[in-house]
């Protein structure tokens, strides 16, 4: 793991989720894993040289912090998510792994050490996401744009992907900050469909999502704006067309879909796996719909070829 040294202990498992307000029937088994679902397998010399490096900045990565099913191939691509404002998450979302508890204060020296890694790591395209930060009066978003300008100082010409928390209740400052450092994407996962929203997304709310993005593309309707969907959590195929056009209609130009996958048994049990060629039908659906990019597959999740979904480089005025 990434771990800055000075991070705070946080709860996973049963203990993180012990209090949410729709408990999980952790007895429920998960189907079996069909074999067509097989990621590669992490333990590469690239992802340890790579793991090192990060560790040396003391910088985290979704991709480990969440348990990503491509991390394997992604770092062997020399590729990374960075995960920003520390590794304790203020939520406790029955999918995630990520800890929940009391995070530390923000590092005022973490842009430059992300520049740095981005820089060393000669990337040029950065997906930059982080934890809720439901403790911050901006909610990070100062934070965001920080980082963002400290790797475009660092790295000239690099396209900047953000994938952001909700801000809930703190939009208008957050977007504020961000609107004096635009991004080249602007990346924030709806999950999951209305209905499974209390079970999956605790302390979310599904239009307050939709007008995150609604919200982003009135604010700068140049720059694209993206969103992600987990399949496999017990939605149905009219949900999820609901979930789709509801994102058209609040301007989200980009799509992923992926197989949510269970992170340990105290986490919400997959209620079916999609095989790929619903996903294939997803995507051309998707793509009728009007939506510009689609990624869908299995192991598809919302980071994933994020510089191949992204449009060309934005034009600075």
């Amino acid at each position: 793991m990434t771990h800055a040294i000075t991070s705070p202990a946080g709860l996973r498992g049963a203990d993180k989720l012990a209090r949410i307000p729709v408990k999980v029937d952790s007895a429920r088994a998960s189907p079996p894993k069909p074999p067509w679902l097989r990621a590669r397998d992490p333990g590469t010399a690239v992802v340890s040289a790579l793991r090192e490096r990060l560790r040396g900045h003391e910088l985290h990565t979704v991709c480990e912090e969440a348990d990503c099913p491509n991390i394997g191939e992604c770092f062997t691509r020399g590729t990374a998510t960075f995960m920003i404002m520390g590794g304790i998450c203020t939520r406790r979302c029955p999918y995630c792994d990520v800890a929940h508890g009391r995070p530390a204060p923000l590092d005022a020296d973490e842009p430059r050490r992300l520049a740095d890694a981005v820089r060393e790591m000669r990337l040029r395209y950065v997906v930059i996401t982080s934890v809720d930060r439901d403790d911050l009066r901006d909610g990070g978003g100062a934070h965001f744009a920080a980082c963002i300008g400290a790797v475009r100082s660092a790295v000239p010409g690099i396209r900047v992907e953000v994938l952001t928390p909700d801000f809930r209740g703190r939009e208008a400052l957050a977007l504020e900050h961000l609107a004096a450092a635009p991004p080249d994407v602007f990346n924030h996962n709806i999950e999951t469909v209305e209905r499974l929203y209390r079970a999956v997304r605790p302390g979310a709310d599904y239009a307050g999502s939709l007008a995150l993005i609604a919200r982003m593309k009135r604010l700068m309707p140049d720059v694209p704006t993206k969103s992600g969907l987990m399949l496999g959590l017990g939605e149905d195929d009219d949900e999820v067309r609901a979930t789709l056009r509801d994102l058209r209609a609040h301007g989200c130009d980009i799509v992923t879909l992926g197989q949510y996958l269970r992170p340990s048994p105290a986490h919400l049990p997959v209620a079916r796996y999609v095989p790929p060629d619903a996903f294939e039908a997803w995507r051309r659906i998707a793509l009728e719909m009007g939506f510009r990019e689609v990624a869908a597959g299995p192991l598809v999740r919302s980071s994933y070829r994020a510089d191949e979904l992204a449009p060309g480089p934005r034009e600075v005025a």
